[in-house]
């Protein structure tokens, strides 16, 4: 009797399309030998959770609500084994300022940063005079819990009011300094230190159009052409802020490269399973397909995780 894998996607993010592009994949390489549903976590989805009994659920959701430790909260008190970090990773990695000041404390390299919140947000032009005081710019803004690039704007001093003013309903805006430099990304799969890509974006960043976007032509780089002491610097760091930030399963770390040192902008506990994603091309590389790379997850999940 074939085991039953229930995908989880969609949700309530600004992600929701990237989710099910997500499922969609993970669907294709797994429904020969599994008993396979997609379901989005709406309308009384735990009883159509409770009605399929699935062995284990693959968490495809992106974004809030999906990776920030709330859906991981429901699947830990139902007691169904599922994917990727827990209640408690979720909720670090996705919050950029508790994520930042563990890196921090933990002697990790990342941009410096500010954060603007309550009536601070309502007057831009305060928030730009408190910016030029403490940073430099070009500035990053973007919300504090939101994936994917989802509201990241690269700002100069004629742009910054504009761009922030696009971010005004959130509750708490990251602002921090522009790193210049190679995009670097590393995944770890469990304890394994699995690769690093780089990319060459002809946008500005590697933003959601970037990521998701066929035509942005972003270029993928592999291998990624550095000394190789270089290339075991950046895993490491990757490895080190998976495992202080608790995470489960398989994670991307975002560097900047620039001038021999590497910043992390954040981690990914969720990372994309799309044909465009960054894990599923490092895993081949390595010399992993995208379906054993599926099947290492589903064989990763557990509860209380």
């Amino acid at each position: 009797m074939k085991k039953k894998i229930l995908i989880l996607a969609g949700g309530y993010s600004k992600e929701r399309e990237i989710s099910f592009k997500t499922a969609k994949s993970v669907y294709k390489q797994i429904r020969k030998d599994y008993n396979c549903i997609i379901l989005d976590p709406k309308n009384g989805f735990i009883k159509k959770i409770r009605k399929f009994k699935p062995s284990i659920i693959f968490n495809a959701l992106h974004g809030r609500y999906g990776e920030d430790g709330y859906i991981q909260l429901i699947l830990e008190n139902e007691k169904i084994k599922y994917t990727h970090s827990g209640v408690k990773a979720s909720s670090i990695c996705i919050n950029k300022l508790i994520s930042k000041e563990i890196f921090i404390k933990n002697n990790i390299l990342t941009p410096k940063y500010l954060i603007i919140k309550g009536n601070l947000a309502n007057n831009p032009k305060k928030v730009m005079s408190y910016v030029n005081k403490k940073l430099k710019f070009p500035v990053v803004i973007k919300p504090v819990n939101e994936g994917s690039s989802v509201g990241v704007y690269i700002c100069n001093r004629k742009n910054f009011i504009n761009n922030f003013i696009k971010l005004s309903c959130e509750k708490e805006i990251l602002i921090e300094n522009y790193v210049p430099g190679r995009e670097i990304q590393v995944a770890i799969m469990g304890n394994r230190k699995l690769g690093a890509i780089e990319l060459e974006p002809r946008r500005k960043f590697y933003d959601y159009k970037a990521k998701y976007d066929k035509n942005a032509k972003t270029k993928h780089l592999l291998p990624v052409d550095l000394p190789e002491k270089k290339l075991k610097e950046v895993e490491n760091i990757a490895h080190k802020a998976h495992k202080i930030t608790g995470c489960r399963g398989v994670t991307r770390s975002d560097f900047r490269y620039n001038n021999g040192k590497f910043y992390l902008l954040e981690v990914n506990t969720q990372p994309g399973m799309t044909e465009l994603s960054l894990v599923p091309e490092i895993a081949k590389y390595k010399g992993i397909s995208f379906y054993n790379l599926i099947k290492w997850i589903l064989d990763d999940a557990s509860i209380n995780r």
